[in-house]
């Protein structure tokens, strides 16, 4: 670890300066600091006597110097407070080192969609280990992309935080699995004594995004004089939603045709898209009896084009247009779907009750109990359901309502069974075709099958969206002492439970939509006088319960051997048992419900462990720590991860430290497990070739889609089962760094590190040579064989419905089958820089400033055919919400406290972004020139540059706080102070459109103001 003090913290928000001229770096997000002292280089003020000896992470030792060989940054509950920051998602993934593949509220689409994780050094959620007090807890029963296992941030307390420690280093050595991008370790108060407590309010400056907070902390007993202590919390926040349409352009529309970009809105132009006006075109349809047998090709009104009809159009009031070209025909309404019904940000209401008995035992043991409960609620609106969808992922294809499309009959009645020759059969007033049949010829019924009307529909009338609730129980008990002969004794124990229910709204049942068609129940002409009861029938709430578990004994003992030159030898040893267990049940086992993910993860082990930890002070100038871990899986593999690390200290104003670690990742339930399944889905444009032959057209170097919705940007899935045969992933990290105090108000860190990744567990490596093969055949037949063609476990899962308008053409595909395979290695190398500046510039005044940023060098995915870099673009994009990898991200915090006053601003700063992914990328040639954009606009000229690149960000926070008293305290706050704008990211997920929320959520919700007070007594 570096220096644990303030320096670095405050250098990082007031001494910024050398960073800021040296790196061209404005901003970090700052607060975090690399621990640097005001002290030596070799030493920590905060710990210099022996009785506040503490425990680093990455380390079994208790010690006053804290800075071990490996970079740690801390965030104290102080930095935390200056930057008005209030949860501890919020809080950890502000570090610099968050990366690829970082989980925040705000990404309201992904698998999970409620939940909150921090990716260091962008090696994903599962690469990074969360512990509380250095134990385990236990994961999110949902997996993120389908199989990616991690801690939701959201269940953890955050008034009881005394500082959090976050290892940048690989500490499977010390840790065991998963710790292979580093360690988040949150420290919680260990004993509390009197009454404790913070209130706060705010608001956005738009009026919304409501936010309230408070926690009451009380405590009894002295710890020091009475032997015990026991105190309680309680603490509760809500945060309000914010929608799309509050925030204007370009967050609440996909057309971009404004500033230059595409036309990606189809629902204010296209009769064959599903919008919350009905229309219809006659067609066939080959069972009467099923609404899902609608035929393939329109009945044509005119040469080479249908015309289609609007149901109540009269109720439009948003606009309509007229189409006179192209293959279909009439006047529609227009919509802006994102702005009626996304929203940025969702309701999000978290409460929990801790409690912790500290009890000492005799003189030399210590003992400890804690509970705890959380529970994370977040409530997210989406998108109303389309009447028109493919089946559910694994379900038969004959329930698809998009192949080749639903209709509505002519004939409906009381049954909904038979209706063409059913005695009470009457004319569907939702079908305008059905006029053409008389009902008292007895010969209508063999008519009946060319009148069918072929529907695209939006359930406009029925919200859609779902409720999480996650609930956490955790309980951890411990004792601690030492025996004679100088042995330290530590025995710990911890039970973590974790409850998700989800309840999903708004998604249409399939035999409530076949029966509501059939009985002409549901009013397609008016929605609005469809009654609750027929709204309910038709899309039932559905709630799936999932849960995970784990617990675990941990134990270890430690003494000092003999005396080197430099300081005494120190040994470790210690063993772990846990067992963890995963039910996270398929939210659509019945295939009942369209648009549901069936996406389900099952498995349980045992986990056994021994480890050791060697330090060896050689001389005053040079410590040596050595370490090691075996790991024993109950699925029978096994793994042993060894660590070494030096701090060489020529100088008291200098340090130089690096270590040398391996480490590995477990396979996760949902990637071994063989009840494990999910479909995952990325948005995709599809190739110029194939919107040609859809109607569109060449422009320049790209193409247009043509007016054709089937042209546009879609989510295309991915269908993956467990795989047993997996083996762990390993890795290869070092860091090498250096500590610079060349006075004591001031210090540096500087730390490269690179870690190479390898037997990567992934899901369909070559899935964009398979997107490719598919699209370049001529028809479904060769398309299939093609995909097959790719590989082992790659095959056409699902595709779309025919385009209605160029029905012989290539239909899009929906989802492709991949396999889980180990494959491929990753490296990524990159340096992280930190200072901080401490200064008292007169009685009573103090000047604090801390930077902190992380400079990505590579991000390098080797695969079979070639090299993809990630490194400053939006690759991966396949993983969690396709966000990227930047370059630079920092942070840089300045306070100046005088008197009874402090004032301190907190900046951000994300690098630009180049809106290109080489994973989406066929290969061998994989470029991240801008010829490769995931977004082109159709006059954007050869090179692409208009949208190559998301622009960098910046975000400040002010925080104000007066202390008229040591009992009270009084904050104002005002986020985003300069109100900045997100960036435009047109390349982003159509699920977000234009933005990116992992980076620049801030400048989505825009100011805002929150004022509260503390106490204590």
């Amino acid at each position: 670890m570096t220096f644990y003090t303030r320096s670095t913290a405050a250098l990082l928000r007031r001494g910024a300066a050398p960073f800021a001229l040296a790196l061209g770096l404005l901003a970090s997000p700052a607060f975090a600091q690399d621990t640097a002292s005001q002290t030596p280089a070799g030493q920590d003020a905060q710990a210099s006597d022996e009785s506040q000896a503490i425990v680093v992470t990455g380390s079994l030792f208790r010690r006053t110097d804290t800075e071990t060989p490996s970079p740690v940054t801390v965030l104290t509950s102080e930095n935390l407070a200056n930057a008005g920051i209030t949860t501890m998602a919020d809080a950890i993934r502000s570090i610099s080192a968050d990366s690829a593949g970082s989980i925040g509220t705000g990404f309201q689409t992904g698998f999970s969609a409620g939940g909150s994780a921090v990716s260091l050094r962008g090696l994903g959620v599962s690469s990074t280990l969360v512990l509380i007090d250095g134990l385990r807890s236990t994961n999110f029963p949902i997996n993120d992309d389908g199989h990616n296992a991690y801690t939701d941030l959201n269940s953890i307390p955050f008034s009881l935080v005394d500082r959090v420690e976050v290892l940048k280093d690989g500490a499977s050595s010390t840790y065991g699995a998963d710790a292979i991008g580093g360690v988040v370790n949150l420290i919680l108060k260990k004993q509390f004594n009197g009454v404790a407590g913070t209130f706060e309010g705010g608001v956005a400056e738009q009026g919304d995004a409501g936010h309230v907070r408070g926690d009451l902390t009380v405590g009894f007993g002295d710890y020091d004089n009475a032997g015990w202590n026991f105190y309680i919390n309680g603490e509760y926040q809500r945060d309000g939603r914010v929608t799309s349409h509050s925030r204007g352009f370009p967050y609440n529309n996909r057309d971009l045709t404004s500033i230059g970009g595409n036309d990606g809105n189809a629902a204010d132009g296209s009769l064959t898209t599903n919008v919350p006006t009905a229309y219809v075109v006659r067609v066939n349809q080959t069972d009467l009896n099923n609404p899902l047998s609608g035929g393939t090709t329109p009945f044509a009104s005119g040469t080479g084009f249908s015309n289609y009809t609007a149901l109540g159009l009269g109720n439009c009031s948003t606009g309509t247009y007229t189409l006179t070209t192209g293959g279909a025909r009439g006047t529609g309404c227009k919509y802006n779907l994102e702005d009626m019904y996304k929203e940025l940000q969702p309701l999000q209401e978290r409460y929990s009750v801790n409690g912790r008995l500290s009890i000492h035992v005799a003189d030399n043991v210590e003992a400890y109990l804690t509970g705890s409960y959380s529970r994370s609620y977040v409530s997210i609106n989406s998108i109303r359901s389309a009447i028109r969808n493919t089946q559910p992922f694994g379900a038969n294809p004959l329930v698809a309502s998009s192949n080749p499309g639903v209709v509505l009959p002519v004939y409906i009645c009381a049954s909904g069974n038979n209706c063409a020759t059913a005695a009470d059969r009457r004319l569907n007033p939702n079908n305008p075709y059905a006029a053409s049949f008389t009902s008292t010829d007895p010969a209508a019924a063999n008519y009946a099958g060319n009148g069918a009307a072929r529907i695209y529909y939006m359930f406009g009338d029925i919200p859609a969206g779902s409720d999480r609730a996650n609930e956490v129980y955790r309980f951890t008990g411990g004792l601690t002492g030492s025996f004679e002969g100088g042995w330290d004794w530590r025995v710990e124990g911890v039970y973590a439970r974790d409850e998700l229910e989800i309840t999903q709204h708004g998604l249409i049942n399939i035999a409530a939509l076949r029966q509501a068609i059939n009985t002409g129940s549901y009013n397609f002409v008016n929605p609005a006088a469809n009654s609750q009861a027929v709204r309910d029938a038709l899309s039932p709430d559905k709630t799936t319960p999932s849960h995970s578990e784990m617990y675990g004994v941990d134990a270890s003992v430690s003494k000092t051997l003999f005396a080197l030159p430099g300081g005494p030898l120190q040994l470790a040893i210690g063993g772990q048992i846990r067992h963890e267990m995963l039910e996270n049940n398929n939210q659509n086992a019945a295939l009942d419900t369209y648009g549901l993910t069936t996406a389900s993860a099952f498995g349980a082990h045992t986990v056994s462990a021994a480890y050791f930890e060697l330090d060896a002070p050689i001389l005053d100038v040079l410590d040596v720590n050595a370490s090691g871990r075996y790991d024993h899986y109950s699925e029978g593999f096994s793994h042993f991860s060894p660590k070494i690390g030096a701090k060489f200290t020529p100088i008291k104003e200098l340090a130089i430290r690096g270590t040398y670690s391996q480490g590995f990742r477990a396979p996760t339930f949902a990637e071994s497990g063989p009840r494990s399944q999910y479909a995952g889905f990325v948005t995709t444009t599809p190739p110029c070739n194939f919107q040609i032959a859809h109607g569109g057209a060449a422009s320049g170097t790209g193409c247009t889609s043509g007016g054709n919705a089937y042209n546009l940007p879609y989510s295309l899935g991915r269908g993956v089962a467990g795989n047993p045969d997996l083996e762990p992933e390993t890795s290869r990290s070092f860091t090498a760094g250096a500590i610079f105090q060349p006075v004591k108000w001031l210090s540096f860190t500087a730390d490269y590190y690179n870690v190479k990744k390898s037997n990567l567990i992934v899901s369909g490596p070559d899935i964009g040579k398979a997107v490719s093969a598919y699209f370049g055949a001529a028809n479904l037949a060769a398309a299939q064989a093609a995909v097959a063609a790719v590989g082992p476990g790659y095959s056409v899962n699902t595709v779309d419905g025919i385009d209605p308008l160029f029905p012989n053409a290539l239909p899009r595909v929906l989802i492709i089958n991949v396999p889980y395979v180990n494959a491929n290695y990753a490296i990524t190398s990159g340096i992280d820089l930190a200072a901080t500046a401490d200064l008292n510039l007169a009685p009573g005044v103090k000047f604090t400033s801390r930077i902190e940023a992380t400079h990505v060098f590579q991000y390098d995915l080797h695969v079979a055919n070639g090299v993809q870099k990630y490194a400053g673009t939006m690759g991966p994009y396949d993983l969690s919400s396709g966000n990227g990898t930047p370059s630079w991200r920092g942070n840089w915090q300045n306070t100046l406290d005088f008197g009874d006053f402090s004032i301190s601003l907190t900046t951000y700063y994300v690098g630009k972004i180049k809106a290109v992914s080489t994973d989406q990328q066929a290969g061998p040639n994989y470029t991240t020139d801008c010829s490769a954009s995931l977004y082109k606009a159709p006059n954007d000229g050869p090179d692409f540059n208009k949208f190559c690149y998301v622009n960098s960000f910046i975000s400040n926070d002010l925080n104000l706080t007066m202390r008229p008293s040591d009992r009270f305290s009084f904050f104002f706050n005002v986020k985003n102070l300069l109100d900045a704008r997100a960036p435009v990211a047109p390349a982003a997920y159509s699920s977000a459109p234009n933005f990116l929320t992992t980076w620049h959520y801030s400048g989505l919700i825009g100011r805002q103001y929150r004022a509260g007070a503390s106490f204590r007594f």
